[in-house]
């Protein structure tokens, strides 16, 4: 595998995002464990405090459906003039003003235009609405539910995307380490290929070959350098902090990590019983069920008392006549073009669409976790094989250096030599990132990871 090859390949697990940002240069760095970043993401990230907002919504939400069971309580004031026969009788009568004179029959029929001042207050109270409040009651506290199980959900999320970026950046540190010593390799060759060259045991040729290879490993330097710059503003923005914030990570991206062996069923059950985002498609399942009768119930009558007093009086601040009303009504609207029919079918088919979302979830977070546990088991072996073959690596070009410098070996060969152990050494940081990730992946699918997860430590 050429170089650049092998480049891309560490390239792919890096790009977590590409933020065009880089590490200021003398900035003072600040200690940070991988805990330490979950926790700080866990109070600083914008979509934490978006999924406490929405959780904060759905309990007002929740207290706005419970007024249903309050009484509802009023105060109109308003201001009349006029000189309608009735409106003055009325008048009248209500400011108790009414007097012998004011049956004269012109009186009655041309009366002088009269400032009426009411004040009103009314209380109503629902005695019966056919249990409309109670289905929506209950249809917001499960909503203020789901956006609890919402705000766990993005919590994992936001970890798991910590746990990539905390050690996409030490992957790129490291694989700017990998990048410098490539160099420095390519140095000590041309070196040896022009002392081989001045001893007239190869041609010019070797030399040459010898500087494009320096060439293309200043130019993966180059580009590694850029990769630290990127991968440090990757994770800051899962932090939820300032791109251009400077840290020094103290938790080490190393492999062989103390896992506890769980077969593939118990990770499987785990995720039934814990996974935010299953309980969420039950209780979505649940919510259309409860606003389907919401809307079923629409359709029966609705049975509401109420109580009115009313002052009225010829000026604002003098003292006027009260009277007062009682009673009971019924309201049953028998008739809107079809609309709470309407209502009801489309209610009915959004439950039959939660209940199929809800399966699907069920089979969405069983795969999530069959390949999430794969992985694991795959970046593990793999980790332990990039191991031994990064010191196999060394050691054949430590060979076929010494055979070069005695001319038994050609430039191709060393330069081939070079190219597997850096790509050797690529892929060990790739496959050791690779675990680290799928150990919190496993976690997230599982809906285990929180920040004491073993995976963040």
């Amino acid at each position: 595998m050429r170089i650049d090859q092998a480049r891309s390949l560490f390239g792919a697990v890096l790009a977590l995002g590409l933020l065009g940002c880089v590490v200021p240069a003398g900035q003072a760095q600040e200690a940070l464990t991988l805990q330490g970043a979950a926790r700080r993401a866990l109070t600083s990230h914008p979509a934490i405090e978006a999924a406490a907002a929405t959780e904060r919504e759905a309990a007002a939400g929740t207290r706005e459906a419970q007024s249903g069971y309050m009484p509802r309580l009023s105060w109109t004031e308003s201001y009349t003039r006029s000189n309608n026969p009735v409106f003055v009788f009325g008048s009248l009568l209500n400011q108790k003003k009414f007097g012998l004179d004011n049956f004269a029959i012109s009186s009655l029929n041309n009366p002088d235009a009269l400032n009426n001042f009411q004040s009103l207050v009314s209380v109503e109270q629902t005695v019966y609405d056919a249990r409309r409040t109670k289905h929506a009651v209950r249809a917001a506290k499960l909503t203020e539910e789901l956006n609890a199980e919402t705000r766990r959900s993005r919590e994992a999320d936001v970890l798991l995307q910590v746990a990539r970026t905390y050690f996409g950046v030490t992957l790129a540190e490291r694989g700017l380490a990998v990048a410098e010593e490539t160099v420095r390799s390519a140095e000590a060759d041309l070196r040896r290929a022009e002392t081989v060259f001045a001893s007239g045991m190869s041609t010019k040729a070797d030399v040459i070959s010898v500087r494009v290879h320096l060439g293309a490993a200043e130019q993966q330097r180059i580009q590694a350098e850029s990769d630290v710059g990127i991968a440090h503003a990757t994770l800051n923005d899962a932090l939820g902090t300032d791109l251009d914030r400077n840290w020094s990570l103290a938790t080490p991206l190393a492999a062989g990590l103390p896992l506890e062996a769980e077969s593939l069923d118990r990770y499987l059950a785990t995720a039934v019983e814990q996974r935010p985002g299953l309980r969420s498609a039950d209780l979505g399942e649940e919510i259309s069920a409860a606003q389907t009768m919401v809307s079923r119930r629409s359709i029966w009558p609705e049975v509401v008392a109420q109580g009115v007093f009313e002052a009225d009086r010829q000026r604002f601040a003098s003292q006027g006549s009260g009277n007062w009303l009682a009673g009971v009504s019924m309201r049953w609207d028998l008739w809107h073009g079809g609309e709470n029919r309407a209502r009801i079918a489309a209610s009915k088919e959004a439950e039959i669409r939660a209940a199929a979302e809800s399966r699907q979830s069920y089979s969405t977070v069983a795969l999530e976790v069959r390949r999430a546990h794969a992985d694991l088991g795959s970046a593990t072996q793999r980790a332990a094989v990039a191991a031994s073959v990064v010191e196999e690596a060394e050691e054949s070009l430590r060979i076929i250096r010494d055979r070069y410098e005695a001319g038994l070996e050609d430039v191709t060969a060393l330069l081939r030599s070079e190219v597997a152990l850096t790509n050797s050494r690529y892929r060990q940081l790739a496959t050791t990132y690779e675990q680290r990730v799928a150990h919190a992946a496993l976690e997230h699918a599982a809906g285990t990871l929180t920040v004491n997860s073993e995976a963040l430590r």
